[in-house]
């Protein structure tokens, strides 16, 4: 039974793209303050942000005025490693602390059979050579210098998002389920790889098996127990499903989670598909888990088995996921009812407690009635040293890093000013891996195409 309660809309604020370009906005109903819980105490920025962006003369990336960027890496280039050119399509990344102040950022390239600049194939660090994804590792120097960019993980296929976890590695994740013969793979894929970015070749190229064969995009670790969270970006109906991995060596270190352990996937009773759910503050209680019947897919998409009478929840284009406080958190990107969904929505935000066994829709996306291109589909997303979040857009037309105050205020960090397309007819890339260093002095985001790696510092308020 689902329980209604009160919750005020927070602000709306139309943001515009570029002088005389189409209008942008995100509009946000529901309660921002229970997104931050359990991080450090933080004054929200006013309802101004940081100030209008600053168009970029370089063309690259427009920010408030007091900010900088360096462009860390960018595809096509030389990796420093010697190994090959820097990869395409750069997405989910982590920023991980290093010795003597030293930055690890663990980048993403979602990379498909057709990728032009694949993951360059490196003896021990490759799990099918006929994979064209995987990971790229650079380490910054305590000043923000690039001292190495190397390969971290190769022939892996479509990795897009994933996690860090509370040893220091990241898990990077596969969105795709084909299996060995399909697209000229000779491995199955749609599996999660743990990835050391300090030293690669002490975590190799495994999959984790026990964790599911299907298509994953971003995991988030319990702290307390070990217990993984993982969504699922299916793209065709029944759409995907939310997962908990309990690890038989929980909290282990690196290589605990090859030891395996037991996969479900939760069961909304009464909900087969979230998006049917519009209201802000809607919770339900006694959240059920149910083991996956084959949680190698050797037969039969794990979406697509059987759970039994009752089901399971499905949700369309599960993406971002995080753990804060007490909870963890995830995004569904997009809602569309013409794609077989129950209902249509431009994003949504859960929150579910495991100690209360309770989900809650914590935040609806949604656009402003008054302007042609409404802000829509969040992906990845982080928190901010502002005590707020960043949240990258995967839409239409221009597209931002948004920043959201802890009162649900909205404000543009950052604008793609790379237009891949024409002056009549412009095109940006989507914004992907957004990450702050550990000393919050620092954001990371990487420009999926063409694939930049930028680091924004500045005047952060904390």
């Amino acid at each position: 039974m689902s329980e209604n309660t009160t919750v005020g809309t927070t602000t709306r604020r139309q943001l515009l793209a570029r002088s005389g370009a189409l209008g942008v906005s995100i509009a946000f109903a529901g309660n921002l303050t229970e997104l931050f819980a359990g991080t450090a105490a933080a004054q929200s920025l006013g309802h101004t942000g940081y100030g209008p962006l600053v168009p970029d003369p370089k063309g690259l990336l427009d920010l408030p005025k007091g900010f900088r960027y360096q462009v860390l890496s960018r595809e096509g280039d030389q990796l420093r490693s010697g190994e090959g050119p820097v990869p395409s399509n750069h997405d989910g990344m982590a920023a991980l602390a290093g010795r003597n102040g030293r930055v690890h950022l663990v980048r993403n390239h979602e990379n498909r059979n057709t990728a032009k600049l694949p993951v360059p194939t490196v003896a021990g660090l490759t799990y099918d050579p006929a994979g064209k994804g995987g990971c790229t590792a650079l380490t910054l120097d305590s000043r923000g210098r690039v001292l190495s960019e190397r390969v971290a993980v190769a022939g892996t296929a479509v990795n897009c998002a994933g996690g860090p976890t509370l040893w220091g590695t990241w898990l990077t994740c596969e969105e795709t389920e084909d299996k060995a013969g399909t697209n000229g793979y000779t491995k199955d894929h749609g599996f999660i790889f743990e990835v050391d970015p300090a030293n690669p070749h002490r975590s190799g190229a495994v999959p984790l098996t026990a964790m599911g064969r299907f298509q994953h995009e971003a995991i988030a670790v319990d702290p307390r127990n070990g217990i993984v969270y993982e969504t699922e970006d299916a793209f065709q109906k029944p759409f995907g499903l939310f997962y908990r991995f309990l690890p038989d060596r929980p909290l282990g270190g690196l290589g605990s989670l090859r030891a395996g352990g037991r996969l479900q996937a939760m069961r909304v009773p009464g909900v087969p598909d979230l998006s049917s759910i519009q209201e802000t503050g809607a919770s339900f209680g006694n959240i059920e888990w149910v083991d996956v019947p084959d949680p190698l897919a050797a037969q039969t998409p794990i979406r697509l088995q059987d759970f039994g009478p009752k089901g399971i929840t499905h949700a369309q284009k599960l993406e971002g996921c995080y753990w804060g406080g007490r909870c963890v958190y995830f995004v569904s990107s997009f809602a569309r009812s013409a794609e077989g969904s129950a209902a249509d929505h431009y994003g949504q935000i859960w929150r579910y407690d495991p100690s209360a066994r309770r989900l809650t829709l914590v935040v609806v996306f949604g656009p402003d009635t008054d302007v042609q291109l409404p802000g829509e589909s969040p992906d990845n997303i982080c928190l901010a040293p502002s005590g707020g979040l960043m949240v990258c857009e995967d839409g239409n037309g221009a597209q931002h890093v948004y920043g959201v105050t802890r009162r649900g205020e909205v404000y543009a960090m950052a604008r793609n000013a790379q237009n891949t397309g024409t002056a009549e007819e412009p095109e940006w890339g989507e914004f992907a891996g957004v990450a702050f260093s550990p000393d919050g002095q620092t954001m990371y985001v990487n420009c999926y195409a063409p694939g930049t790696t930028f680091a924004v510092t500045g005047p952060w308020r904390r």
